[in-house]
């Protein structure tokens, strides 16, 4: 991916490296986890004064309109730095959702967006979901001059910081109609709505969301009523292809904190990075690396493409990375030794973050069965190389 850096991007990869070398320190990051912090504040406001959070928005609404490869360059230094922030949340997903769908009441939000000031968390999980994007039993219904939304949702990263949500809600039809699904733009505080907090595995923050006869305006309504599945999907697609983006650079980071323990770690009176075996595990490790760089690639190629197609190319992407992350993870770990375990230690926060993004909007196992559900929407000439990736994967 690096090969395919303009001059901007390469003067963007620059700083977003410096950034993560000066603010990304794993000290500062435990102090925070054990402060209970979501996220870091003060990167936070060193991010929008950088211009990195207004990327994805629209020049006509004061951004930068950037490609979705620049912001994969800010994703994977925040996987490199194994940082919080909820960039993905708010500058890709909820960013994509407004350009596309947003009123021009609703794009005002973008410039607090741009200077860090608004958060909006995208609500997707529920229970029973499992990551089907169409598979939502909460429910909007017409009340006076608005809606009455009712429901749950059960997995919501970033919902403990955010000003705004954007909520599915099923406004017709029954679970699983993919054409009866619309979006809305939701104060957090807004009265009929709780939060319970808590913690994943790997330290990030997620909320469940219930909602009890939450009453919205007519303009909350986000995108055209009973069609918001394809923005939705839209959105997501991007979301992933970020995540991946910082799976890259996790295990980029891990892999390197790797090699240095074994040019250091003595056994036997000589460093064990000496032993042939353990040299050919780095190799291995070096090659998955590369190998998520490439299918990176193919998921960034994919996301201008026609929705079937953009799909597919973001389930090969998503479904071999994450294999290929939980690898690199699982080796690391192991080659550092009991050692490698300890909560002192960045390397057992790495495989935990990267087996979290695995699991982020559909494991590899959901996604191979959504690649192969979709072979029959796409001509098989135009996938043939993430089909044999996929295949290869499956024979393995």
């Amino acid at each position: 991916m690096h090969n395919h850096y303009t001059p901007e991007q390469k003067m963007l990869a620059d700083g977003v490296e410096r950034f993560v070398r000066e603010h990304g320190r794993f000290e500062q990051w435990r102090k925070l986890t054990a402060a209970g912090a979501a996220y870091d504040e003060d990167n936070w406001r060193r991010m929008a004064d950088m211009g990195w959070l207004a990327l994805a928005i629209p020049e006509k609404h004061g951004g930068f309109g950037a490609s979705a490869a620049d912001t994969m360059i800010v994703a994977e230094g925040i996987g490199r730095g194994l940082l919080r922030e909820p960039f993905v949340s708010t500058s890709v997903m909820a960013a994509r959702l407004l350009a596309r769908a947003g009123t021009a009441e609703q794009c005002k939000l973008f410039e607090g967006m741009a200077d860090g000031s608004v958060r909006i968390a995208v609500a997707l999980g529920e229970a029973a979901g499992r990551f089907h994007l169409n598979s939502v039993r909460t429910r909007a219904i017409p009340s006076g001059a608005g809606f009455r939304l009712s429901g749950e949702k059960s997995w919501v990263p970033d919902a403990s910081t955010a000003h705004w949500l954007i909520v599915p809600a099923r406004t017709r039809g029954s679970e699983g109609d993919a054409s009866s699904i619309s979006l809305f733009l939701v104060a957090a505080d807004s009265p009929g709505l709780r939060r319970t907090d808590f913690r994943s595995p790997d330290h990030q923050h997620i909320s469940q969301l219930q909602m009890d006869g939450l009453d919205l305006p007519e303009s909350a309504l986000l995108g055209p009523l009973h069609e918001g599945l394809a923005l939705l999907e839209y959105a997501v697609d991007h979301a992933i292809a970020a995540r991946l983006a910082e799976a890259c650079g996790a295990m980029d980071a891990v892999s390197e904190m790797t090699l240095d323990y074994l040019k250091v770690r003595k056994q036997f009176g000589t460093t064990i990075g000496s032993f042939q075996a353990l040299q050919h595990r780095m190799v291995d490790m070096s090659i998955a690396c590369e190998e998520s760089r490439s299918m990176l690639q193919l998921a960034l190629d994919g996301l201008d493409a026609p929705p079937a197609q953009r799909r597919r190319s973001i389930a090969a992407a998503k479904a071999r990375i994450g294999q290929c992350g939980l690898y690199v993870g699982y080796q690391a770990v192991q080659l550092h030794g009991g050692v490698g375990t300890s909560d002192e230690l960045a390397v057992s926060h790495y495989l935990k973050r990267l087996a979290m993004i695995d699991t982020a909007y559909g494991n590899a196992d959901f996604q191979r069965d959504r690649f192969i559900a979709l072979s029959d929407a796409v001509p098989a000439a135009v996938s043939q190389d993430a089909a044999s990736t996929v295949e290869q994967e499956q024979m393995a």
